[in-house]
């Protein structure tokens, strides 16, 4: 179930040709972050909890050489049907991340993300300009997540 508080703010979704376990298997799995997250260069390091409450991953963020190195942290975690991040990236501030997974049958499901900046710079920009620059890095990252877990689906399904 959808939380009230998503529905709130401009989200993106994006249907799925694999169950909602295949999307969580991606998200997971830390070391994949930099592969689906639009704006993330690397990863550094991962806590072995990801992606339990509280745990940890290191990233940096832009490109080289001007890089900022920084972490995302675990709020909320539901498996496989809700991930919340706090995402980190210095100066520019930090932003909160929701993703949803609602089942649409045994092999498919819908993905849902809804971001929004918490602090920084990021939330001085009014809501309607930082929503037009978040939905379209957004909706990338969803087709990169459903991208990486529909292509693991099918080969682990063979």
């Amino acid at each position: 179930m959808i939380e009230p508080d998503i529905l709130k703010r401009p989200q993106i979704s994006r249907f799925a040709a694999a169950p909602a376990e295949a999307v969580w298997e991606v998200l997971s799995d830390g070391w994949l972050y930099a592969s689906w997250v639009v704006g993330a260069s690397r990863v550094r390091d991962v806590d072995p909890r990801w992606p339990s409450p509280g745990a940890r991953l290191y990233h940096s963020v832009g490109l080289w050489p001007a890089l900022l190195s920084d972490f995302t942290e675990v709020e909320a975690s539901l498996e496989p049907h809700r991930l919340v991040l706090i995402a980190h990236a210095k100066v520019i501030g930090s932003a909160r991340v929701e993703i949803t997974i609602e089942p649409d049958g045994p092999e498919a499901c819908t993905v849902t993300m809804a971001e929004d900046a918490t602090s920084g710079l990021g939330k001085l920009v009014p809501m309607p300009a930082r929503q037009a620059m978040i939905l379209p890095r957004n909706r990338e990252a969803l087709r990169r997540l459903v991208l990486l877990a529909e292509g693991r689906y099918r080969a682990e399904s063979g």
